[in-house]
């Protein structure tokens, strides 16, 4: 495979979930802002932006319109909802060779029906939008993609996309205190709230809900099913020949960082979440530029705002 169409289904895969989970979060944390009249709005912004990587002025005041503003309809931002359908759109023309006709219709037309703003009583009905176009994408690949290179790759760049998404989630210990969510609001947000019931049948404890989106195996949301469905991803693109050790850099990011949460006790993960947290982010980006170098290494890779590489 052309390393120019390996490049663009592998960034198509992390702009589509990309936009996934930026209107999951942005919809439950937007809404708790409209129903809870004790938070402090600035408050909660500047920690959904942080979470999101966003800077913002310190000395103006941060508004549920500026965050709509700047995460959903700014096509100039790198993380925001419509910067993201908009670059999967455009990797999706340059490998059109390869990208079935369907999802080149869904992207196509869910970028020309984008948006530039969005009315305060349809906000919750566009991130529904948004999570219904994100998923028909990935539902078209996942009924319609021989299991080659292709969808390799586009599932590797997903995998990752998902593992950075929940770790900056869950990076920002204030989105747990009084001032922001609770913990089943964090669940909510990665649609994660029911199979958490199924598994735990209780209400959820900051412990619980933070193995399960962390550790648990089953759930396709948690960090370690998406790392290890990227491990798959990479052995898949390119068998293991080594006969010691690990020789793929890639590999080694993942499988340390995997190896690292599955065998440490959740109690101290969580007593330095923000931590951990940061060296999930740490190693998602240390492997896509590892894939970047090997696979595709005459472009310098898409990342958004204060991502580290």
């Amino acid at each position: 495979m052309l390393s120019r169409i390996a490049e663009s289904l592998f960034w198509i895969g992390r702009y589509v979930e990309r936009s996934d989970g930026t209107a999951r979060i942005l919809d439950v944390h937007l809404q708790l802002l409209l129903e809870d009249p004790w938070i402090d709005e600035d408050t909660a912004c500047r920690s959904l932006l942080s979470v999101m990587g966003s800077e913002v002025d310190p000395d103006h005041a941060i508004t549920r319109a500026d965050v709509l503003a700047i995460l959903a309809v700014d096509r100039s931002h790198p993380a925001s909802i419509a910067y993201s359908l908009g670059a999967a759109r455009e990797n999706a023309r340059r490998a059109r060779e390869v990208v079935n006709t369907e999802l080149w219709e869904v992207l196509n037309t869910t970028r020309a029906r984008m948006p530039r703003k969005v009315a305060p009583e349809k906000v919750h009905e566009f991130f529904g939008w948004v999570r219904e176009r994100s998923a028909l994408a990935v539902g078209i690949v996942e009924s319609a993609t021989s299991r080659d290179e292709a969808y390799s790759f586009f599932t590797l760049g997903r995998s990752l996309e998902r593992a950075d998404m929940t770790a900056r989630l869950l990076a920002t210990r204030s989105l747990t205190e009084a001032s922001g969510p609770s913990w089943t609001t964090i669940l909510r947000s990665v649609g994660a709230y029911e199979a958490y019931l199924r598994t735990y049948r209780g209400v959820p404890s900051a412990k619980n809900a933070a193995e399960f989106l962390l550790l648990d195996r089953l759930f396709p949301r948690s960090i370690l099913f998406a790392v290890t469905r990227a491990e798959q991803s990479l052995r898949d693109i390119e068998p293991r020949s080594d006969r010691a050790g690990i020789g793929d850099q890639a590999l080694r990011h993942l499988g340390q960082i995997r190896s690292e949460l599955e065998y440490r006790p959740i109690a101290d993960i969580l007593d330095d979440l923000q931590r951990h947290m940061d060296a999930v982010q740490l190693a998602t980006s240390a492997t896509s530029e590892a894939v970047r170098h090997r696979y595709f290494p005459t472009n310098a890779a898409p990342s958004w705002v204060a991502e580290k590489t």
